[in-house]
């Protein structure tokens, strides 16, 4: 990942080779995002899903939008405390410029040829324009992630900080002395990751509900006899197994990393007869994976029920040694196993139960000719991060009193924020973490 490593400065965690310093990044990540802290930021969660739903109920077209500010705003929230209060916001504006510069710089096919070929590597820069153009675009990204972290730090100091992954951070560094570098990309690599991904799974999600409504309808059967009229919490989530399956399914049908991310071999090795290097690049083919037929029956169908059975959370199916058992392979493996992978369980958990609470999702119609117009679920916008084409969807609320219900419950959280769309107080049930990564014991 040789254009990432430039673009990033090396800072990058997901660029980061094993060694001390990616087991320092790690662990900081692991102390604020481990189970019991993702739990904490639910209040976060439940906030910004409410907003979703009044912006889908206000303006349903615009439900792509919608759907990446809700991810985002989770995501900046937890990561540094401040959140989204529209898709013009400007942090998010920045933030998905930056990821999309990178995710297309990664699937270019200069990148896989730096990774193939490294002797090309020492090309100079008036032959491979490319990398000037990353380094230069380093130091646009190096000055929004330092932003984003030298308020969340100076906010702390001064006390006026919502409890945030940046706590732990700043602890951190006080007593593992680190740079403010490697800081700020400690933080912006939470950030990118947990915003895009997650959004991308939601608009799959969008598409699966147009083309399988009869996995809508059973999904809303599940909802309307837990919940009823009152909206789903997380903790229903046990007792909804097929949203849990919609989610787990929604991960493994229209998965946003469908090479993972890159991993490198440590060591010489070999398998089924063929000699690994050390440094050899090691690629998950998730798409692939997901799509086998022996692993999934009918594996382009969206179907929630092939998890019925599946009980694991998605930390202990993506732990589970026997890689048979494994639900999907959306969070990586091995090491590099998505460490947020707890706070988007819950996020997408609680986009899909509450949308499908709250609306019907189905095709919208030409008005040329009256026929539903159906996307097409293999022609996606490829990248580093995958998702589906953009398609039309037609979101209707599913009954007066839910609409009512949605426009209720905004106005009373809009009072909670100031003039500039930010809490006014800490809200009921957060709290701050102190970093002790030796000490933290994840329970699954």
């Amino acid at each position: 990942m040789y254009l990432a490593s430039v673009i990033s400065g090396g800072y990058r965690v997901v660029v980061q080779p094993y060694g001390a310093l990616w087991r320092t990044m790690h662990k900081i990540i692991h102390s604020a995002l481990n189970i019991n802290a993702a739990k904490t930021y639910i209040p976060y969660q439940n906030f910004e899903s409410e907003q979703m739903l009044y912006d889908l109920l206000e303006q349903p077209d615009e439900y792509k939008n919608h759907l990446r500010r809700y991810t985002y705003s989770v995501t900046s929230q937890v990561t540094f405390g401040y959140r989204a209060p529209s898709i013009t916001d400007e942090n998010l504006q920045q933030l998905f410029y930056c990821f999309q510069f990178f995710s297309d710089a990664m699937a270019s096919t200069i990148a896989g040829l730096l990774n193939l070929y490294p002797i090309l590597r020492s090309l100079p820069d008036f032959l491979l324009p490319i990398r000037r153009k990353t380094r230069e675009f380093h130091k646009v990204e190096l000055a929004l992630y330092m932003k984003h972290w030298v308020t969340a730090r100076n906010q702390i100091k001064s006390g006026t900080a919502l409890p945030s992954f940046s706590y732990n951070l700043l602890k951190a560094q006080e007593e593992e002395k680190f740079s403010d570098e490697i800081a700020c990309y400690i933080s912006g690599t939470v950030l990118e990751a947990g915003s895009d991904t997650a959004a991308s799974t939601l608009i799959g999600f969008v598409q699966a509900m147009v083309l399988f409504p009869e996995a809508q309808k059973k999904a809303q059967e599940e909802i309307d006899r837990v919940c009823g009229d009152r909206l789903p919490t997380m903790d229903d989530e046990f007792d909804m197994q097929y949203i849990r399956g919609c989610v787990k399914e929604s991960l493994r049908w229209m998965p946003t990393l469908i090479l993972g991310v890159p991993h490198a071999v440590i060591r010489d090795d070999e398998y089924l007869g063929y000699k690994i290097p050390k440094d050899a690049e090691v690629i998950l083919n998730t798409w692939t994976i997901h799509c086998d037929a022996n692993r999934y029956p009918n594996p382009r169908v969206f179907d929630p029920s092939r998890h019925a059975d599946d009980l694991q959370t998605a930390a202990e199916a993506a732990a589970n040694p026997d890689a048979s058992k494994r639900d999907h392979f959306g969070f990586g493996g091995g090491r590099r196993l998505c460490p947020g992978l707890h706070v988007a369980e819950r996020m997408l958990f609680l986009g899909i139960a509450r949308m499908l609470w709250g609306f019907d999702i189905a095709p919208a119609v030409d008005g040329a000719t009256g026929e539903p117009i159906l996307p097409d679920p293999l022609k996606l916008v490829l990248g580093g991060i995958v998702h589906p084409a953009p398609f039309p969807a037609k979101i209707t609320p599913r009954s007066e009193a839910r609409a009512r219900s949605i426009r209720d419950r905004w106005a009373a959280d809009r009072a909670r924020l100031d003039a500039e769309g930010q809490w006014r107080e800490v809200p009921e049930g957060m709290k701050f973490h102190a970093y002790a990564p030796d000490k933290d014991k994840e329970k699954e």
